[in-house]
């Protein structure tokens, strides 16, 4: 690792992901669609990524979900559950629910 302090290493793995460019901000956007289809564009446009898109984008937000932990509030997990649908749907991967 290089000389990032321990706490920061996440905020790293995701800047520095060798599998997506994510746009900035994108865990911040307020609506899961915009999360999603940010996700999706940077998925779909990247020559570095070692899966499939859809694979790729979804493993990102549950990277970012999982290591916010207990410290992500409960209203942007939700959002960012949902961005999750939003993702499957936007793959075809399932019916959007609701």
């Amino acid at each position: 690792m290089t000389d990032q302090p321990r706490n920061k290493w996440s905020q790293h793995v995701t800047e520095t992901s060798n599998a997506l460019d994510l746009e900035a901000g994108v865990f911040a956007l307020d609506e899961p669609r915009k999360i999603a289809l940010s996700l999706k564009h940077s998925a779909d446009t990247s020559a570095r990524r070692k899966t499939s898109p859809f694979r790729s984008a979804m493993s990102m937000l549950n990277f970012y979900i999982n290591r916010a932990g207990r410290s992500l509030p409960a209203a942007r997990r939700a959002i960012l559950e949902q961005a999750k649908d939003e993702l499957r749907v936007l793959y075809g991967k399932s019916a959007k629910r609701g």
